[in-house]
């Protein structure tokens, strides 16, 4: 098994400072390879498939173990599974939280085992508790979406579909609403929690359409969220003249996009994410400094810049 040098010699030095890497029985690891945890908010959104991915990769080719948990947007059971994952003997955990605040057990638990932790993709309310984040800067992937709206439009009535326990989306949606704040042109005229899936935002946007809201604008916390207000629409065929923005740049958005049934998508790169995640994971447990925030950029995609992306792939 091949693996890398400065892991290697984690066993003699570094290793006796986490007590997380341990291997079954209890005993400090001195050849084997590293155990690695990952625990994402749900696996029914490919997007987390693709930063699973990208931990995975550079996990792999250290010749190193990674253990991934799905609690289905459940954070009991996210909480349990981390647990889980601690007892199996997982020196790292890389966490994206279901709910920023009530992961705080899991991670209180994590610290007591010497389990360092990497925050990915949302962030966790203690941030104390994690040695480092690593995100799109979320702010901004709001903005780009109601920067292009304003250029389409010199009013509009805005519906956002947000998920107020997700630190992403709400970033998001704040970078939003800033953008057209004190600009009386531009009016949120409701917003709800929408899980951040299609199916659930699809309910939330009939809901919307029963309550008889005037709208022209539709916001999405991602693009799940977004292709599932579509899809309320298209059925109650009320989609013309809507504008609809999510945030992602995923495969299928872009696909939809290229039909024209959609605005435009803030995208992220998960696989960058999960790599980057990886790689200050190690650097971590090389003894070497890490930085404790690190946001990676997002960029538009619309119709008119589609060209210069994969549509069957991310970013």
């Amino acid at each position: 098994m091949r693996v890398k040098a400065g892991i290697f010699y984690l066993a003699i030095g570094i290793l006796a400072l986490v007590p997380g890497c341990k291997g079954t029985e209890g005993s400090v690891r001195q050849h084997e390879a590293l155990l690695f945890g990952a625990t994402y908010m749900t696996r029914n959104n490919p997007y987390f498939d693709v930063l699973g991915q990208g931990i995975e990769e550079v996990v792999e080719a250290n010749g190193d173990i990674l253990l991934t948990r799905d609690p289905l947007q459940d954070q009991n059971k996210q909480n349990e599974q981390i647990q889980e994952l601690i007892d199996e003997g997982i020196c790292m955990l890389f966490l994206n939280p279901v709910d920023w605040e009530a992961v705080q057990p899991a991670l209180d638990a994590c610290k007591e085992a010497g389990v360092a932790v990497i925050n990915v993709d949302t962030v966790v309310k203690d941030r104390d508790s994690v040695i480092s984040i690593i995100e799109t800067d979320n702010y901004q992937a709001g903005q780009l979406c109601a920067q292009d709206m304003m250029k389409r439009k010199k009013s509009a009535d805005i519906v956002i579909l947000d998920n107020p326990i997700q630190t992403s989306i709400t970033y998001r949606s704040r970078g939003f609403t800033d953008a057209i704040a004190g600009n009386d042109n531009y009016r949120v005229v409701y917003r709800h929690a929408a899980a951040g899936e299609i199916e659930v935002a699809s309910k939330v946007m009939e809901e919307v359409l029963r309550k008889d809201i005037n709208f022209d604008v539709i916001l999405g916390g991602n693009d799940p969220t977004a292709l599932g207000a579509l899809a309320a629409l298209q059925q109650a065929r009320k989609e013309e003249g809507v504008l609809i923005y999510g945030i992602d740049g995923s495969p299928d958005f872009k696909a939809i996009l290229d039909m024209g049934y959609v605005t435009g998508t803030s995208a992220q790169s998960p696989k960058s994410i999960g790599r980057v995640a990886a790689e200050t994971a190690y650097r971590y447990l090389a003894g070497e400094p890490v930085d404790q925030y690190i946001s990676l950029p997002s960029t538009l995609i619309t119709r008119d810049n589609l060209k210069n992306y994969e549509i069957d792939g991310w970013q």
